[in-house]
């Protein structure tokens, strides 16, 4: 094997791990990628050698360690060179038991063979006593080889029965799995069946005790949506309330007897704008609707010829002035009150502080 050659592609290919993916691959070496999974990516290098470059060294560790323990055994493929990154070993060929049950069915020989893999998985020391049907082969003379064995050592706390084989199993392959394994080995069987009943216990203590968490804290959560008779929040929510109700039954009873609700809406609209603005007790001035006021300046000093009077006629005229600037104070003051209007009414802001 050409170890130097093999470090130069090496330095060509980058590895990247993705959390809850398969890891990212950069290859600029003439190795042809031939897959990748969580750990890293595997390169075939000669007819019966392939390489697994990986996206950390922990992986890397793990797994020259996890097929070390098995070195002596024909279950794991051999290793021929390693590095920081990388494992070179051989080519597991067959066809993986996930792909075979999908044309064939789970004999009672090939559970043998599953429960044999267990053993050795025991016997060599690791500590994960599990495996995943797709990283399992079926060799042509009918053994077992497995891969991706980096997660079967170093783990503080593992499922004490097969879990991860039996579940990707399927539910049909499962039960029938389950079935060979009480006929091949009761006691077994019976241990494995009494860690599958703790595991659903477990499971529905945790449902329990999640529903009453949730159920707490949505108590204690739900606190912030009270309105309390002491809080300025709830007198302006039974103020908003009161008006919403009167406003939309106003306009039932509008529709009811024939008038036309949008002119009624308008001015209850209008209403709380002035409301708002501070003005609600103050009467729209109506100088602009009235025409001006004729005034019978003979009955008012009691001749029909002040007129002619210079004196009198100087009095009208001093009346007259007096009479035009209290319009033209009116004229300024509703100009302001509309303009103040204009701005609430049509501004965002005012536009937030309008209740309908």
């Amino acid at each position: 094997m050409d170890t130097e050659f093999l470090r130069k592609c090496i330095k060509k290919i980058e590895v990247q791990n993705i959390e809850n993916a398969d890891v990212e691959v950069i290859n600029r070496s003439p190795l042809k990628m031939m897959g990748k999974g969580r750990q890293g990516a595997v390169f075939q290098f000669t007819d019966d050698i392939c390489v697994k470059v990986f996206g950390n060294e922990e992986d890397c560790e793990r797994e020259h360690y996890a097929l070390s323990l098995g070195k002596d055994s024909n279950l794991f493929p051999k290793v021929h060179a390693k590095g920081p990154l990388y494992i070179a070993m051989d080519i597991v060929k067959g066809i993986d038991v996930r792909e075979y049950l999908q044309s064939q069915p789970l004999t009672k020989e090939l559970s043998i063979k599953l429960i044999e893999m267990l053993i050795i998985f025991k016997e060599i020391g690791f500590e994960r006593i599990d495996h995943h049907k797709r990283q399992i082969y079926i060799q042509g003379d009918g053994n077992l080889k497995v891969i991706d064995v980096a997660r079967t050592v170093w783990r503080d706390r593992v499922y004490p029965y097969p879990r991860k084989l039996l579940t990707s199993l399927g539910e049909e392959y499962k039960s029938m799995f389950l079935t060979h394994v009480e006929e091949l080995a009761p006691e077994l069987y019976e241990e494995w069946k009494h860690y599958i009943q703790m595991e659903e216990i477990s499971r529905e203590i945790y449902q329990r005790t999640l529903s009453q968490y949730k159920g707490k804290e949505l108590k204690k959560q739900s606190q912030k949506l009270l309105t309390k008779n002491n809080d300025s929040s709830y007198v302006s929510s039974l103020e908003g309330l009161v008006h919403k109700v009167f406003k939309e039954e106003w306009v039932k009873t509008m529709l009811a007897i024939g008038y036309n609700p949008d002119d009624v809406m308008n001015k209850i609209d209008e209403y709380w704008d002035r409301r708002e603005l501070g003005h609600e007790n103050e009467v729209e001035p109506k100088w602009k609707y009235e025409p001006r006021r004729q005034i019978d300046i003979g009955k008012l000093y009691g001749s029909k010829s002040w007129g002619k009077d210079k004196g009198k006629q100087e009095e009208k005229d001093r009346y007259d002035k007096k009479y035009y600037r209290e319009v033209q104070d009116k004229k300024d003051n509703n100009k302001q009150q509309e303009s103040k209007w204009n701005k609430v009414m049509f501004s965002e802001k005012g536009r937030r502080k309008r209740r309908y």
